[in-house]
């Protein structure tokens, strides 16, 4: 069904952030750029909401069956494969695995098509630690500080912003705001080291990644009963560009901005992390042309032969002492019963509620985004921070753009031929939002695209070739009020739950832990039948 003329202005003028004018293709503006819509495969998983499969055709057994090849998927056929067992089997919707991590490559690189990055893990984070040390990332110890490979340390310059007309280092404005603003950032970012600084008398950090290791103090998840701009109200922060800074991270992380999630999460946010680096700052991040693709093509390794792509679980039953799930390959147009004693389901829970049909929990929500790719000839120098791995204008409806060539050594700050553009999709409700940007075309998304990067850089569209825009419908959990408090779903006696929207945070760190958690709840199992 398409959107209305008038459905269609409305929604396109509210990702663009004002009036939004169309014809653009039609004026021969954009005509030139070409490219296409990918994403995940919606119509086919629609099929599992449909309920409209035919009745398997043939039956398999294995000891483990893994749904779901996102990073929670690979994390738990890791520890399966590293405990020493092979006999499981990983299905994924997709043609690759990968999930919210997936990249794309053309002809001049590689380059993310969701999550780009990883923070330094925090010191207690040993499975983590551990992982990036087997990959390769992690090269040694200097007095227990772990070093890191070079070149996945991101290069410098990291960040800059558009503000007031001049580009400046750094996400945080800082020139051409007043004293009363500075005040405020300086006593903004000491309350956040307080709360990172802070233990509960359980022993635990109040915030921790993962969210499971943090404290259970009431002092501490009594934030959850608020949103954060409630806690900044009750605070007295009342800077512009210090609220716009802290709403742009909440969206960056978790899809949706101060007035929608709880302070827990938007405090996680700043006092979680506390990893060290003997070669870089506390600040750096790992990155890669490809973004998590990296982590992704490591973790693929542990499952190679025991993968199953384009294939969608669509009915899973615990009958007596084994668990039975229904696969559909929707290449093959082809059914199968899997008969496993265990049964991983590395799966959103909103999947996960339909295949075990019970009512998804109302606090899970998940944020649309938009991943867009874009080759072009070159960007302009202008006044300022020279171009950055990450690059943010202030006021923005899209989060900016990442460099996908920031970390090749061979790199010509003169000619960047590939920009990453993320866009949370938080405009309208979730449901309302993903819908209506499910039936745009790849013309609209360029027009969108277009606008706000002319808004960085007018005139830019004459260097523009290409556009690739990746469609995530529920690209992540929203950590709503009440989430972190709630209580977690209550798994079967031989079904097991891995996703990091378990966590509310919607990152590499919860992924890879719930993975292990559940692979390690079936070998703790297994050992004492």
């Amino acid at each position: 069904m398409k959107l209305s003329r008038s459905e269609f202005l409305r929604y396109m003028a509210l990702l663009a952030g004002g009036a939004y004018v169309a014809g653009c293709h039609e004026g021969g503006r954009y005509n030139h750029i070409t490219g296409k819509i990918t994403g995940a495969s919606a119509a086919v998983g629609h099929r599992l909401r449909e309920g409209q499969l035919p009745a398997p055709q043939q039956e398999i057994r294995t000891k483990v069956l893994i749904a779901g090849g996102g990073i929670a998927g690979l994390s738990a056929a890791r520890a399966l494969s590293l405990a020493g067992m092979e006999d499981f089997l990983l299905v994924e919707l997709e043609a690759s695995t990968g999930g919210n991590s997936a990249s794309g490559s053309n002809d001049l690189t590689q380059y993310p098509l969701g999550a780009h990055y990883l923070p330094l893990p925090n010191p207690e984070n040993i499975s983590l630690l551990n992982l990036l040390e087997e990959a390769g990332i992690l090269t040694g110890y200097e007095n227990g500080v772990p070093a890191y490979e070079e070149t996945s340390l991101c290069f410098e310059p990291s960040e800059r912003l558009l503000y007031n007309g001049r580009w400046q280092e750094g996400l945080i404005p800082q020139f051409g705001i007043g004293p009363k603003d500075e005040t405020e950032i300086r006593r903004f970012l000491a309350l956040m080291q307080t709360y990172r600084d802070k233990k509960g008398a359980d022993g635990k950090w109040a915030f921790d990644i993962p969210v499971a290791n943090s404290s259970s103090d009431a002092v501490f998840t009594s934030l959850d009963c608020s949103t954060m701009a409630g806690f900044l109200r009750k605070e007295n922060f009342t800077s512009e560009p210090l609220l716009w800074y802290i709403n742009y991270c909440c969206r960056d992380d978790y899809g949706a901005g101060i007035e929608v999630v709880s302070a827990w999460a938007g405090i996680h946010y700043f006092a979680s992390r506390r990893g060290r680096a003997a070669n870089a700052d506390s600040s750096a991040v790992l990155t890669w042309p490809e973004g998590n693709g990296r982590l992704v093509r490591h973790l693929r390794k542990f499952s190679e032969k025991q993968t199953m792509t384009g294939t969608l679980a669509y009915q899973v039953e615990q009958v007596g002492n084994e668990v039975q799930v229904h696969v559909w390959d929707h290449q093959k147009q082809q059914t199968t019963k899997i008969i496993a004693e265990h049964c991983i389901l590395a799966i959103p829970q909103f999947i996960a509620g339909r295949l075990l049909q019970y009512e998804t929990p109302s606090h899970f929500t998940y944020a649309p985004w938009l991943v867009a790719n874009i080759t072009l000839n070159r960007l302009p120098e202008e006044k300022g921070a020279p171009l950055s791995w990450d690059n943010v204008m202030y006021n923005q409806q899209c989060l900016g753009y990442i460099t996908a060539q920031h970390q090749s050594l061979r790199q010509s700050p003169e000619k960047v031929q590939v920009i990453s553009l993320y866009w949370p999709l938080d405009q309208l409700e979730p449901t309302a939002s993903r819908h209506n940007a499910l039936k745009l075309e790849h013309k609209d998304w360029v027009d969108q695209c277009m606008t706000q990067l002319e808004k960085m850089h007018p005139g830019i569209y004459r260097q523009v070739n290409n556009i690739d825009v990746q469609v995530w419908g529920h690209g992540m959990v929203r950590p709503i009020p009440g989430f972190m408090t709630a209580p977690k779903p209550t798994e079967p006696e031989r079904i097991s739950f891995a996703h990091s929207d378990l966590s509310g945070v919607s990152v590499f760190e919860e992924a890879f832990y719930h993975g292990e958690r559940a692979a390690k709840r079936y070998l703790n199992s297994a050992a004492h039948s």
